[in-house]
């Protein structure tokens, strides 16, 4: 989160101790947050390598690791380790308290869960204006593979929330200030351009979705979304809210369909 938006919701004197709010969108308690999803999608995916399934890594994580390879890094748990990396450097560097706890884990488990169902809401009434839904056809949901599909999702909500959100709304923003364009305009342009490239993204390469206007516009919607979770309750919970809907629109709504 940039430094300026930060500030917007510090305690307003060094004496008041951080509340939930606060801590939530700081780099530890997202690091720690994310670990055990970090943890459940790089095993499932070995463990599914194993099986013969080859098409468990989403296409954000793919990426991210061929920027990697194409720089001469090959090492298969890079991409993870810099990641939790990145969040403790964030930590150190900006001093943050060292305060975490159950309760405030299963706070920001509650909300990831929380905006989730809201965004579900969101592609119902996008649906009741396009006449569509953005559910994936029931029909195509396999019960043979939903340990392969769940692994998949995880990592959507991981990778695409590190790239699209963690990195490039990030940097978009950082370059903004750096021209000394006004805060609320950087936000608005990295929250609207991010978003874009977003919904693009699932339209390129081999396992590319078929484009049609609902889709783009829902998806450009979505990263919006994220990108607001992002700036205003932190990179953990955006992702936390990432893979909640996935979950929740790829396996259990279709299974129950």
């Amino acid at each position: 989160m940039p430094d300026e938006q930060r500030s917007l919701y510090a305690a307003k004197s060094a004496d008041v101790a951080p509340d939930y709010w606060e801590l939530t969108r700081q780099p530890l308690p997202s690091a720690l947050f994310l670990l055990p999803l970090l943890l459940v999608y790089e095993l499932g995916v070995i463990w599914f390598a194993h099986a013969g399934e080859l098409t468990v890594r989403n296409g954000a994580d793919h990426w991210i690791r061929e920027g990697l390879l194409s720089v001469g890094f090959q090492q298969v748990h890079l991409l993870p380790t810099l990641v939790l990396l990145a969040l403790g450097a964030w930590h150190l560097i900006g001093k943050y308290p060292h305060k975490v706890s159950g309760e405030l884990m299963t706070g920001m488990l509650a909300e990831s869960v929380l905006f989730a169902v809201l965004l579900v809401v969101i592609g119902q009434t996008q649906d009741l204006l396009f006449h569509q839904w953005s559910i994936p056809d029931p029909l195509s949901f396999l019960p043979e593979r939903a340990g392969a599909t769940a692994i998949s999702y995880i990592g959507a909500g991981i990778y695409e929330e590190v790239l699209f959100r963690g990195m490039l709304c990030t940097l978009i923003y950082a370059g903004g200030r750096s021209l000394k364009i006004p805060v609320s305009a950087c936000l608005i342009f990295a929250m609207i351009s991010s978003s874009v490239l977003f919904s693009y993204a699932h339209y390129i390469g081999p396992a590319a979705d078929q484009y049609s206007h609902f889709s783009f516009l829902f998806r450009a919607c979505a990263g919006m979304y994220f990108a607001g979770l992002y700036f205003c309750r932190g990179l953990g919970i955006a992702i936390g809210a990432h893979t909640a809907y996935d979950l929740l629109v790829g396996l259990l709504l279709p299974a129950m369909m």
